[in-house]
């Protein structure tokens, strides 16, 4: 294609749906991007898209060329966070994600990353959505579950989290403390909304206890935990949080079983930088650390 920004143009339309919101999101005159509209279909011989009232819809040729403007946009996106992130010093972003669960544990050697290197910014960023690191949406994932498999990256172990069934004081005095892993008839449980859960522990909970024993169910850890803390049942919490709340009880200890790994991912085209290969060593030190 001779001019870019005439793909460009039809591609920003595409998505907006309108000749104003692709101005807007070109930071061109409205007039542009007519222009290059045009000047892209005379020179293809078809049209793009459909005009009405309401704005524009793409063809079925315009959604052909839509799709490779978005493919060729990923790669520059590609490129430029892969450019970011291979800086020679300790500067510019770090942008770490993580599990919010461990953030106790990572806000401190975060805290103390950028107070060793002033001129960085951190970006701590949480959730269950798996940021694309070959995107460069991010120089360093903390995932935790079965070992991440994805060629491009390079995955590192860095702990297994020990697990423990705790309740909180009010599920005790509601239903008693089980006495051991093999007395737990009766009881009732905080668990997963998804079926397909590949946290060794809730694996565990679904091979040996019934259905319709788990009778409060959320699909991300804070609503797992605040499940346990307001005595909807039992639940898995990493030991550490556990003994930092007073009013939750550890009500069954720890087994191997259900300890949960947890990985280092990053991708392989920045796992060498300065900045990335400074942190790991800092992070790698201080989980040592750590139960």
């Amino acid at each position: 294609m001779e001019n870019w920004d005439e793909v460009r143009t039809a591609f920003q339309v595409a998505r907006c749906g309108t000749v104003s919101g692709a101005a807007e999101a070109l930071g061109v005159h409205h007039a542009t991007v007519i222009r290059h509209i045009d000047a892209l279909e005379s020179r293809l011989g078809v049209k793009l898209f459909q005009r009405h009232a309401r704005g524009y819809t793409a063809t079925e040729a315009g959604q052909d060329l839509f799709l490779v403007a978005q493919a060729t946009d990923d790669q520059f996106t590609q490129l430029a966070g892969r450019i970011k992130g291979q800086g020679e010093g300790v500067s510019g972003e770090l942008v770490v994600t993580s599990l919010p669960h461990l953030t106790n544990k990572l806000v401190p050697v975060l805290a103390d990353f950028q107070a060793q290197h002033p001129g960085l910014i951190v970006r701590f960023l949480t959730g269950a959505r798996l940021f694309r690191l070959e995107y460069g949406e991010a120089h360093v994932a903390i995932r935790a579950g079965a070992r991440p498999e994805d060629p491009d990256n390079v995955v590192q172990e860095l702990m297994v989290q020990p697990m423990a069934m705790a309740a909180s004081s009010a599920y005790v005095a509601r239903y008693g403390r089980p006495k051991s892993i093999d007395d737990l008839e009766g009881h009732v449980f905080v668990g997963t909304d998804g079926q397909e859960n590949r946290a060794p522990f809730y694996r565990w909970l679904s091979e040996n206890v019934s259905a319709e024993q788990i009778v409060f169910r959320a699909n991300d850890d804070r609503g797992l935990a605040a499940g346990v803390r307001v005595g909807a049942g039992i639940g898995f919490m990493a030991v550490d949080m556990i003994a930092e709340e007073d009013d939750l009880i550890q009500v069954v200890d720890p087994i191997e079983e259900w300890g949960s790994p947890i990985w280092i991912v990053t991708h392989v085209d920045l796992h060498r930088s300065p900045k990335v290969q400074s942190f790991l060593k800092v992070l790698k030190s201080a989980a040592k650390g750590w139960t």
